[in-house]
């Protein structure tokens, strides 16, 4: 009995604890719709700059993720196959992005895509600019998000039995074949979660951006513009609006998702 009741004080305390850190989450959000009217909410529907900026911030978090996976989903796969010296410094390399401040890693690409750098000067010379373009937020996107697609590929490619790959090549498939036909379809589920972790940790992105592209304006930076400017009254209703369109958005991305997996 007082085994019971210990485990019952523990369960109760850990859920006291959970319940705090649910609250310091939920508190902000719910402050948020309490504080913001109805007609405040029409008004930014309404305003082309803000609607604007809302696509803008979707298409180039999706281009973002769809883009640079090319190049995750291989390097993934390669880390996970196999073990060469260095491997941890890639890792660590990898991750960085994760850590380091975001105007920071701004900073760090405005030094490698600016006009005066090797890269920049590169780009330019085939008619590209990433200062105060699209482009530039892609990429500034992309640096800061894509460890989570990186770790989720990686993690899922490990997860699979070598055997069935070994199995496959036996049998006369070419490594190409057993990574489009074995490795990628079983490690898409993880794969997948990576990539929509990777548009929402894109979509979110402040520091980075400011930097290199504060025109055209993604909706994080007007948010901050618009309270720079006119106060918490002119930006709160944008990051309400902002919050429920990108939580629809991944409700629609979830759904799909598990449909497709049903399917199969």
């Amino acid at each position: 009995m007082i085994q019971g009741n210990r485990i019952h004080i523990f369960s109760v305390f850990m859920m006291l604890a959970g319940a705090l850190v649910l609250l310091f989450v939920i508190a902000p959000l719910a402050g948020m719709f309490l504080h913001t009217s109805g007609s405040s909410i029409a008004e930014a529907l309404q305003d082309t700059e803000v609607t604007h900026s809302i696509l803008l911030t979707l298409g180039s978090a999706m281009a973002a993720t769809l883009i640079f996976s090319l190049g995750i989903i291989p390097l993934a796969w390669l880390m996970a196959r196999h073990t060469f010296r260095g491997k941890r410094i890639i890792q660590g390399i990898i991750d960085l992005p994760v850590v380091i401040p975001h105007s920071a890693a701004g900073i760090a690409l405005l030094s490698v895509v600016s006009e005066n750098a090797i890269f920049g000067k590169a780009a330019a010379g085939l008619g590209l600019s990433f200062i105060g373009t699209i482009g530039g937020v892609i990429i500034a996107m992309a640096f800061v998000s894509l460890p989570f697609l990186f770790n989720a590929a990686r993690d899922s490619f490990e997860s699979i039995d070598r055997r069935l790959e070994y199995a496959a090549m036996n049998l006369g498939a070419s490594p190409a074949k057993t990574f489009f036909t074995i490795s990628l379809p079983l490690a898409k589920n993880g794969i997948i979660s990576g990539m929509i972790m990777m548009f929402a940790r894109g979509m979110s992105e402040f520091g980075a951006i400011v930097i290199i592209a504060y025109y055209p304006m993604v909706t994080p930076v007007m948010i901050y513009d618009r309270f720079a400017s006119f106060g918490l009254e002119a930006s709160r209703p944008i990051a309400l609006l902002f919050i429920c369109i990108a939580l629809i958005v991944f409700i629609i991305i979830r759904l799909f998702t598990r449909r497709r997996y049903a399917t199969r």
